[in-house]
């Protein structure tokens, strides 16, 4: 071989070398399918697929580099089942959603494709899961309440509003997670001198309807428990609670910043964020049957004062104190 072209194989052999090894490095394009139910343009979504992507990101995994997301947004019950069995469809390696009822969309369509929960409650009693400890099946995940979060709800909304002698509790009653807050609501509400009033709805028209006939009743306040029909409908919600000037507690952040009197609950972009660790296991061949289910490391109070003010309520020192962020 002459010298010249001995050069030019050893400088197309280097040349090319890190093309490969960055190929070899990355391995095949991996998929995650999320759904969640929200509308597409919601930006509290948009913000918890974020934190998703940080997440992965840390840990290596690059959108459209060794990673592909395909996210699906459905704040109406059926279209989630449209929309879940289309991701089910494209056979990803991993599926990742919140709540409940978007959990058990998934699951329906497939129980082999590894799901990753990130918020929802009870789902050994839905059976979902065999135990927290060890799922069992093709379902893991990120719980974000207990049953006994209902009567903290309470608490804290009688807290904001001592007149209160009644309170709604706003829920889907096909999703047995609210129903057991509200039991507990309903137990702890002697207590409080208080009665509690169930509020189911499947749609923004039910919505409207048991929230405008409640409002009827003087000395009230609601509850909004968390589930795809009062997530996707958060906006609605806040707005009249506002029109009939009731106090209510919300379950996520989204609601006391767009308007909503106060909200305790998990920090869910924490939750969405520490989600990545479950899908690289899963991705690297680790089966979510042995990942237990975790439950929240962080929980958030944030009080809308320019709300209560609107409403004639003066926010207790107690509570600001205590909570995490104060929308003046």
């Amino acid at each position: 071989m002459r010298r010249r072209d001995f050069i030019k194989l050893i400088a197309g052999s280097m040349s090319a070398w890190p093309l490969a090894a960055r190929a070899q490095q990355l391995g095949p394009m991996r998929r995650i399918g999320v759904l969640m139910p929200y509308a597409e343009n919601d930006r509290s979504a948009t913000a918890r697929v974020a934190a998703l992507q940080a997440g992965l990101h840390d840990l290596g995994w690059t959108e459209g580099g060794n990673v592909h997301i395909d996210c699906r947004y459905a704040a109406d019950v059926n279209v989630m089942k449209t929309a879940a069995a289309e991701l089910v469809r494209q056979a990803p390696d991993v599926l990742v959603t919140t709540t409940n009822l978007a959990t058990i969309a998934l699951w329906r369509e497939t129980h082999t494709i590894p799901i990753i929960f990130v918020g929802g409650g009870d789902m050994i009693n839905e059976g979902l899961v065999a135990s927290l400890a060890r799922p069992g099946g093709n379902v893991t995940g990120f719980t974000n309440f207990e049953p006994a979060m209902g009567s903290k709800w309470l608490e804290l909304l009688k807290e904001m509003a001592p007149d209160l002698r009644r309170a709604g509790f706003l829920h889907n009653p096909d999703t047995l997670a609210n129903i057991n807050d509200m039991r507990a609501a309903e137990s702890a509400a002697p207590s409080f001198k208080l009665e509690i009033t169930p509020l189911g709805a499947h749609d923004a028209g039910e919505i409207k309807h048991v929230i405008a006939d409640f409002a009827t009743n003087p000395y009230s306040g609601v509850i909004v428990a968390p589930n795809p029909v009062t997530i996707g409908n958060h906006d609605l919600i806040v707005q009249i609670a506002a029109s009939h000037r009731l106090p209510a507690i919300y379950p996520f952040d989204f609601y006391a910043t767009t308007g909503g009197l106060m909200s305790y609950g998990p920090d869910q972009i924490d939750m969405f964020k520490r989600a990545a660790s479950y899908i690289e296991r899963i991705l690297k061949g680790g089966s979510p049957g042995i990942l237990p289910v975790q439950t929240p490391t962080k929980f958030e109070l944030i009080i809308n004062e320019k709300t209560a003010k609107s409403l004639g309520l003066a926010v207790p020192s107690s509570l600001l104190v205590r909570a995490d962020k104060v929308i003046e």
